[in-house]
């Protein structure tokens, strides 16, 4: 029996494409800048099937890379983090690096799944593939003590299956997972 698919509301809250792998390095160096000043966060990005985010730095690469082409994390489990360290002001969005931050879904529960995000121009395909974890970037960028806190709440990698366009705002995301926002407590 094949489960049938659920559509959540959700909110495309942050898009990210950079043409840089920025955190590069020991992480006390601090992370390169941006390319020319390039702006990373985006209104809209282009995604294409089996190549990612037009414009990030896995765009077209090996296909050892297109399987974990994008990624995609809940905005809540930055939120829950900034909770549990006590960090007084919210969290930079484009500090975790990940291409695409939603609200309103477990995110993390999407491994293995395929679903489709629509920001009202269509839908676009994605297969979930492997965690997108942390790594020890986190304590810089965010807070001491990010690192071990985002483990299993990192957000997923995940590879485009149809091309399309998406954008920050309201959005529907199917799926045949059940990925409905479970709150953890701190």
């Amino acid at each position: 029996m094949t489960a049938a698919v659920t559509a959540y509301d959700v909110e495309i809250v942050h898009l990210l494409a950079s043409p840089l792998h920025r955190y590069e390095g020991r992480p006390a160096d601090g992370p390169l800048p941006p390319p020319g000043g390039v702006d990373e966060s985006r209104e809209t990005i282009e995604v294409r099937a089996g190549l990612g985010i037009v414009g990030d730095r896995f765009f077209g690469r090996s296909p050892a890379h297109r399987t974990a082409a994008v990624t995609v994390m809940a905005v809540e489990s930055l939120e829950w983090v900034q909770q549990a360290l006590g960090v007084q002001s919210p969290f930079s969005l484009a500090a975790p690096r990940r291409n695409v931050l939603l609200r309103g879904v477990d995110v993390d529960a999407l491994r293995g799944q395929e679903f489709s995000l629509d920001s009202g121009e269509g839908e676009v395909l994605f297969q979930g593939h492997r965690p997108a974890s942390p790594c020890g970037w986190m304590n810089v960028v965010l807070a001491e003590g990010a690192h071990k806190a985002l483990r299993g709440r990192g957000g997923v990698r995940v590879e485009p299956l149809s091309s399309g366009t998406l954008r920050v705002g309201p959005a529907v995301l199917r799926t045949r997972a059940s990925v409905a926002w479970q709150p953890t407590l701190v």
